[in-house]
């Protein structure tokens, strides 16, 4: 997300419809738009379908995260869409969202997000928590802030973690820091929501990712002006991973490995917080 232009999603959320058919059973991904979703295959499997033999299926954690990959590969396409202002929390409004920042050889902010965020929700599925994500692949626009905010409220999103990327050119700067809304807008953004940014902070660290040398204290960065964090209801925190302009942390963004390593740690931080 480019300094200045942080929305949460940084950038925006989408009220979600109810998902159609059965409950999503652990190991898979629910997807919420303000669209309804086509379903091209049945809810249920035909009776003629093979099963899984007993004990196979993880159970439930009874868990739900919201993941929220930051800015969309459309939002460049549609100013007139993203530049419209919305609620964005403490009496304010902002454009609905931003197309984000990039890598000098130009790898996107959004492309980045969402495949770390994708990577983020296989890890957490695995485990058996419910994974919602705040858009539906890399090719849309928007949500807005106050639709990706939504979502997570709606869902009663036991923690909501926004994935973003920084592109400041300050000479020197990198490191990852993790956002929280501050001072709290109600009890949710209080303790539990500095707790989900400590974890977070915690996790990324000892994964060998280095602090902010430019934005925050020690990793944690209290803010007011983010729409997504002002308007949630939930545990809510954003992650920016580093910064994209910096040649080291963009070689590690713009790589699979890399990719992995960042939702590796960030799903175990996140893993840590439910259990704790």
């Amino acid at each position: 997300m480019a300094i200045g232009l942080a929305l949460f999603t940084a950038c925006g959320v989408e009220t979600p419809a109810a998902p159609p058919g059965n409950p999503p059973v652990p190991g898979t991904t629910t997807v919420l738009t303000t669209l309804p979703q086509p379903s091209s295959a049945p809810s249920v499997p035909p009776p003629s379908a093979p099963q899984p033999p007993p004990g196979t299926q993880r159970p439930k954690t009874g868990k739900v995260v919201v993941l929220d990959p930051g800015h969309n590969g459309g939002n460049a396409s549609r100013p007139g869409e993203i530049n419209k202002q919305v609620p964005a929390g403490r009496g304010k409004t902002k454009p609905c969202n931003t197309t984000g920042t990039s890598t000098n050889s130009g790898y996107s902010e959004h492309a980045f997000t969402w495949d770390v965020s994708q990577r983020i929700s296989e890890a957490l599925s695995a485990k058996g928590i419910r994974v919602i994500l705040t858009r539906q692949n890399d090719t849309g626009v928007g949500p807005c802030v106050n639709e990706r905010a939504a979502i997570g409220n709606d869902a009663e999103a036991d923690a909501v973690v926004s994935i973003h990327a920084d592109g400041s050119t300050s000479a020197g700067a990198h490191g990852f820091h993790v956002a929280y809304s501050a001072p709290p807008l109600n009890a949710q953004q209080g303790e539990p929501s500095t707790k989900l940014a400590t974890a977070l902070r915690d996790g990324i660290r000892a994964g060998g990712f280095p602090t902010s040398t430019y934005l925050g204290s020690n990793g944690l960065a209290p803010r007011a002006d983010l729409g997504g964090l002002n308007l949630s209801t939930r545990p809510a925190a954003l992650v920016e991973c580093g910064n994209m302009r910096n040649a080291a942390e963009a070689a590690a963004m713009s790589s699979e490995e890399g990719r992995q390593q960042y939702a590796a740690v960030i799903a175990k931080a996140i893993e840590d917080y439910l259990g704790g």
